[in-house]
């Protein structure tokens, strides 16, 4: 390990990421996104709220989805997440492989970056942005938290935050320590702030309640995105009545997030029905990569084709269940079908490649980008360096990768 590397971690685990590279990997080396990429993905970004909230649009997509993902809600989520490839040989042909209103790793991102910036002194570079302090990264998500509050209620609730994730997350997740950062970061505000999971709730048929505390506000880090289960019962009567906020939820899930959408962005055929105007289908079949939902009607021909793309369940987060060519063929495919294991294929889109010097033959990585946004506007740039060219593999060398812009 070299010196820049021991600092780097022990300063992100002295800051209260879990221990760094051990427990959390992080690679000690930067990317830089150039300027130009960046306004073009903010504009995408900006015709993709403007389609998403669309009453056409909005209409379409829940037609189908579960009664409680169908009532149009006005939460925005903060926390709002891209993964962007950039092609090695052809970074402006970028793509938007995924989008996620729950995006984990905000905090970790900030801190990341900026202890990076200063332990590498790229303060001498003059063409890298520099990035946000991470006290002034927490106050601004901390303005998004408190506008959203005041916007729904008309003045700042006098209920608990509560950050709310599933038992098993909180118990041994990898993002526990974040939650736990964001806690303690807002009761430095004055917040009164709660983490807990849906066992944790009640609904007494006026108020929802946390730990005996009444609700107002929820950042909602569950990744059960229809609140299916019995413990959500207190939560889905609490969001029924209205008397909540809760972001992300059911139906920013089911008319952003669900990754069955990716198909209506990267081909024209519903665009009529879903109010997809043809300047939009310009940017987003430029900058989403083919992707279908498996049907039987379109599973001989994406067989067929299967060593253009990979596979993705609907259901899923953090690359859980994702499939290469090489494990699928047409039996399988009709499997996950017969089954109800619903899956997207997307056309493969190559990575910006990272080589790590000083390594055994100059170590190979893989590099996307993410980007955080809030109503249209970003704020953090981050990503990830994987061992493998397809798939999300995090661990050392690899890992989250500091990003700023050039």
């Amino acid at each position: 390990m070299t010196i820049l590397e021991e600092k780097f971690f022990a300063k992100l685990t002295e800051a209260g990421i879990p221990e760094v590279p051990d427990r959390f990997s992080v690679v000690a080396h930067h990317q830089e996104i150039p300027q130009s990429i960046l306004t073009e993905i903010g504009t995408f970004i900006r015709i993709f709220d403007r389609v998403t909230q669309r009453s056409t649009w909005q209409e379409a997509v829940t037609t189908d989805a579960p009664e409680i993902a169908r009532s149009p809600r006005r939460e925005v989520c903060f926390f709002s997440a891209w993964d962007f490839h950039l092609p090695p040989e052809r970074p402006f042909d970028w793509q938007a492989i995924e989008f996620n209103d729950n995006g984990s790793g905000l905090f970790l991102a900030g801190l990341i970056n900026a202890t990076f910036y200063e332990i590498a002194d790229l303060q001498k570079c003059a063409d890298i942005q520099p990035p946000l302090q991470f006290s002034a990264l927490s106050e601004l998500v901390a303005s998004f938290v408190e506008e959203e509050a005041r916007r729904f209620y008309g003045e700042f609730p006098q209920g608990i935050f509560l950050i709310l994730d599933d038992a098993e997350s909180l118990e041994r997740g990898k993002f526990q320590s974040e939650l736990r950062l964001m806690r303690d970061l807002w009761q430095d505000r004055g917040w009164q702030v709660e983490i807990a999971s849906p066992t944790e709730t009640q609904w007494d048929g006026r108020r929802l309640l946390a730990k005996g505390k009444e609700v107002s506000f929820i950042v909602n880090r569950s990744t059960d995105f229809f609140w299916q289960a019995d413990v959500f019962s207190s939560l889905r009567a609490a969001y029924a009545a209205g008397e909540v906020y809760v972001a992300p939820n059911p139906f920013t899930y089911i008319t952003r997030s669900d990754k069955r959408l990716l198909e209506f962005f990267s081909v024209p055929y519903w665009d009529e029905e879903l109010g997809i105007q043809p300047e939009e289908r310009i940017c987003l079949s430029t900058h989403v990569p083919e992707t279908h939902l498996l049907r039987e009607d379109n599973i001989e021909e994406i067989a067929s084709r299967k060593e253009e793309f990979f596979f993705k369940p609907l259901y899923s987060f953090a690359s859980r269940g994702v499939l290469t060519s090489s494990q699928v063929g047409r039996s399988r495919l009709h499997r996950l079908i017969e089954k109800g294991k619903p899956y997207v294929a997307q056309k493969k889109v190559p990575k910006s490649t990272l080589r790590l010097p000083g390594t055994r033959e100059n170590t190979c990585l893989w590099t996307d980008l993410r980007v955080w946004t809030y109503r249209g506007q970003i704020f953090l740039l981050s990503g990830r360096a994987s061992r493998h060219p397809e798939l999300l593999d995090l661990t050392s060398p690899g890992g989250w990768i500091p990003t700023y812009a050039r």
